[in-house]
This record gives C-alpha cells, structure tokens and sequence, in this order.
C-alpha cells in the first residue's frame, strides 16, 4: 500500500470545503490499495460553451484527484504536496453524465510524486489521460 494512511470518504473531511471541487460537484468515490477515484457532472459548471464536457475541468479532476493521492502519501502534519505541472490529452467528447477520474502511481518520491490520471465517461470510455507531478514540501 502506498498510504500513509488508508484513504477513505471520512478522512476526506479533512480537506477544507469551499474549494473549485466543491464548486463542480466533484466528489470522491472509491479507495483503493493504490488508487483513488473522484467523479464529476458534465453539466453547465463543467461545459465549454460548445455544450462539451471542458478540457480546463478534466484538468481540475484530474489535479484535484492527483492532489488529493498526494496528500495521503505524506505525514500531512510535516509536509504538504503542492502541483508542479500538468498534461492532458483530450481523447472523446462528453455531453452529459459523469466522468471519473483515477488516479494511479507512476512515481512516489521524497520529494516528487507524478500521477497517471485517468478519466473515463459513464460506459467506461477514455475521455482524457493526464499526467500530474506533484513537488512535495516541508513545512
């Protein structure tokens, strides 16, 4: 297991609301040994004027999530993890619905962590893969 501490809906009451992921609906709905998976609406907080689902929020999944896997990698009390960058390759269009993205080790470093994030529609269908690098900071 890659967890500090194993992530779970109650440990998520710890990262403070009023954040853009609370503002798209975003929510967290699966913890895994080496993963964590969020969803997202494909509504109008989440759609590019065209009435697609917006590359920007498959980015904010996509960190969100990433962000989230990094802080249980951490002794959150001595360090924090911030991003340092991100990619996003938009693959297949979505209208409506949910996405879901999850996020899975490619590297856990001392001072690095990089997430392959993967964000499917509701039948399970590629919509974007994104890379994520996390810089890990003491306090």
């Amino acid at each position: 297991m890659i967890w500090k501490v194993m992530p779970s809906a109650e440990h998520m009451k710890m990262f403070p609301n009023k954040s853009m992921g609370d503002h798209i609906g975003l929510e967290f709905v699966d913890f895994g040994p080496e993963h964590i998976t969020a969803r997202m609406p494909v509504d109008h907080r989440t759609m590019q004027p065209f009435g697609l689902l917006h590359g920007g929020a498959s980015c904010v999944l996509a960190e969100t999530v990433g962000s989230v896997a990094s802080a249980f990698c951490i002794d959150i009390n001595k360090q924090y993890a911030v991003g340092l960058e991100i990619n996003a390759n938009h693959l297949r269009g979505v209208t409506g619905g949910y996405v879901y993205g999850t996020a899975r080790p490619i590297h856990i470093g001392r001072s690095t962590h990089v997430w392959d994030i993967r964000i499917e529609d509701e039948n399970k269908k590629l919509v974007c893969i994104s890379r994520l690098t996390m810089a890990v900071k003491d306090k």
